[in-house]
């Protein structure tokens, strides 16, 4: 009896404090958020490719600036039919889409912020935001040698459009490998980066892909020419700046 009072006391003296030390499901989402907005800033040049269920493939040349965890802007380069058309995110609620075409700047009204971003499977919310841990409650369910399985409910408070998301974080960076997004449980959306780099100091998605489960439509983002902690100037994070032409 005293030995296996022994064994007893053993087994919980290595396992409990392992339990106790666990990181969370909150935890693993502040970091996942803390490694994206690390940089001060961001510039980059990007291709964005959009595959409908034939495989037709529209390509398209994009440039973007992002400053802070909030302010973001991004334009069209080319082919001709998009470019000039810019987008300003100020903050989850505040964005502004300019047409070229039209020579108007108009708000995102918060219920358009769930419609495609441009015919592509990123919503305007999706482009402009990464805020998990602030919209969800998230429960670590499985862990791994190099990744940590997440799953993610809805605060009654937020007007995220997702009511459940499915997560697989990377390790060693931080970032999500996959991301599965629920409407009324029904999975509508998947996100899979795939590639994830080092660039000097900072982790970052440059390859990611996102697909439209109902629409079967695919929306390919590949980043390029990545530069971190760049003085910005304030004025590119402005409604009129969204009518200048950019090379």
């Amino acid at each position: 009896m005293k030995n296996l009072k022994f064994i007893v006391f053993v087994v919980l003296a290595i396992f409990i404090p392992a339990v106790l030390s666990a990181i969370t499901g909150k935890e693993i989402l502040d970091k996942s958020e803390a490694v994206m907005k690390a940089p001060k800033s961001v510039v980059s040049d990007a291709v964005m490719v959009l595959i409908d269920k034939r495989n037709k493939k529209k390509t398209r040349k994009i440039r973007m600036w992002s400053k802070g965890s909030k302010k973001k802007v991004i334009k069209f380069l080319s082919p001709a039919d998009v470019r000039g058309v810019g987008l300003l995110v100020l903050s989850d609620n505040d964005m502004y889409l300019y047409m070229p075409a039209f020579k108007k700047i108009r708000r995102i009204a918060s219920h358009v912020k769930h419609q495609s971003f441009m015919g592509s499977d990123f919503s305007y919310d999706e482009i402009g935001s990464t805020e998990y841990a602030e919209n969800y409650t998230a429960k670590l369910v499985k862990e791994t040698d190099t990744e940590y399985i997440v799953e993610a409910v809805r605060k009654k408070n937020s007007d995220k459009q997702y009511n459940k998301l499915k997560l697989r974080i990377d390790k060693q960076s931080f970032l999500p490998l996959k991301i599965e997004m629920y409407k009324k449980n029904k999975l509508r959306k998947v996100l899979i980066n795939n590639k994830i780099e080092k660039i000097g100091k900072y982790w970052m998605a440059t390859d990611i892909m996102i697909e439209d489960i109902k629409k079967k439509h695919k929306t390919n983002l590949k980043l390029t020419n990545i530069k971190f902690d760049k003085s910005v100037p304030s004025r590119i994070f402005t409604k009129r700046y969204l009518t200048k032409s950019v090379r």
